[in-house]
């Protein structure tokens, strides 16, 4: 007989089918007994009336694995309308030890650390596991959206040779006796392959030696990165921003949470808005608050992009505002109070790289096998990265990042 699953009982009514699954819980009544199994898609409620089932789940556990054959019968009172009557228990795996925590609350009542520590426990929860399960929504969205409109999914070296990329601290390794890094984004190979597919994706890990121990912040954390040619300026990358947003978060709620156009302030303005010193350099944490706060005040909007940051924040690549180029072409998108993007416009012709690098003190060579890119043409492009957990954390208003990250990595945590 073959196995279904919990949400396809009631298409099963009055059949004796097979299930199985984790046991989530028991409940032992004077009269009657009832068996909780959770499987991947759902609980389905087996009823446990003859003295020797009932023996049987009395010496099993939670988390033990079973196989249950019994008959589906309808039950308006029952989980979705259906239990299993007359059940056969074969047990396929036992679990003798007692458990760190309960499964089967509403909410884990661990501390996240505990359940850090026990992650392949904790992960089981109805509530860490649908987020993990949004996640992969909006990912698949994600390729989704951007396959649509002609991006090309590309996959980027994680090793790299030199740590070029950023201001961001990065981690070094031992790579056959010389020097190797994690690589802290795709930036440099995705605008390279610009030149190939005109617009391309990846989703993948980055990784960050920045000391932070902050609950946004994640040693190595996925990112959504994409790269587009032939634009304008930033403001093209925006909107195809806005419109993949848009495709990702399509389902997942009620009503659309991507407004058609989001609002955009530039960084100046944004500073006045927080109520920030005029010579800020960059945007604190409270700034950002105050600025989801303004957007959905007076726009409606969850979402708010920041333009135009000052140059010196941003790094070398990045396409100075023609107007100031003191200022950028380059973008930040807060999702309620929180950066969740950072985008812009590049530089694309081969001297202006040349010309950036020499001013920032760098020397040209590490950079050869990226400026080749440039010295052979290059039409003008720009993308973006997304954070995928903290987009997560803010869609599921989860305080900590780690609460939707499966086994996450941190200043203090490289297990389990």
């Amino acid at each position: 007989m073959q196995r279904i699953l919990s949400s396809q009982l009631t298409a099963h009514a009055h059949e004796t089918v097979t299930i199985a699954g984790w046991i989530h819980r028991r409940r032992l009544l004077k009269s009657v007994a009832f068996l909780i199994v959770r499987d991947a898609e759902g609980l389905s409620q087996v009823v446990v009336a003859d003295a020797e089932t009932r023996a049987q789940l009395e010496s099993l556990t939670e988390e033990s694995v079973v196989e249950v054959v019994a008959t589906v019968s309808p039950n308006e009172q029952a989980p979705g309308g259906v239990e299993l009557t007359g059940p056969k228990i074969r047990v396929l795996s036992a679990v003798r030890e007692p458990l760190p925590f309960e499964l089967h609350r509403p909410a884990l009542g661990a501390t996240l650390p505990t359940q850090l520590d026990h992650a392949a426990l904790a992960l089981r929860h109805p509530a860490r596991r649908s987020a993990l399960r949004l996640a992969a929504r909006v990912t698949a969205g994600f390729r989704a959206a951007l396959t649509e409109q002609r991006f090309v999914e590309i996959q980027t070296p994680k090793i790299v040779a030199s740590a070029t990329e950023s201001g961001a601290n990065v981690f070094e390794l031992d790579y056959f006796g010389r020097p190797a890094y994690l690589a802290q984004s795709p930036q440099f190979y995705k605008q390279l392959m610009v030149g190939v597919f005109e617009r391309v994706f990846e989703v993948g890990p980055v990784f960050r030696a920045e000391p932070s121990d902050t609950v946004r912040h994640l040693a190595q954390y996925t990112s959504l990165d994409a790269e587009m040619g032939f634009i304008a300026d930033h403001r093209d990358v925006m909107a195809m921003l806005t419109r993949t947003l848009a495709g990702m978060t399509a389902g997942l709620f009620e009503k659309p949470i991507v407004p058609s156009e989001i609002p955009a302030v530039h960084f100046t303005e944004a500073l006045r808005i927080a109520g920030a010193p005029s010579d800020e350099p960059d945007l604190a944490p409270a700034h950002e608050r105050a600025l989801g706060e303004w957007a959905l005040r007076e726009h409606g909007s969850e979402f708010v992009y920041v333009t135009g940051y000052p140059m010196r924040k941003r790094p070398f690549y990045t396409h100075p505002d023609p107007a100031d180029p003191t200022y950028s072409n380059g973008f930040d998108l807060l999702f309620r109070g929180l950066e969740i993007v950072t985008g812009g416009q590049r530089l694309h012709a081969y001297q202006d790289y040349v010309d950036a690098l020499t001013r920032s003190g760098e020397p040209l060579e590490p950079y050869t096998g990226y400026l080749d890119g440039f010295r052979y043409g290059m039409p003008p492009h720009g993308g973006w990265a997304i954070g995928l957990e903290r987009f997560v954390a803010r869609l599921t208003e989860a305080p900590n990042v780690r609460e939707v990250t499966a086994f996450p990595r941190d200043l203090n945590r490289t297990t389990p």
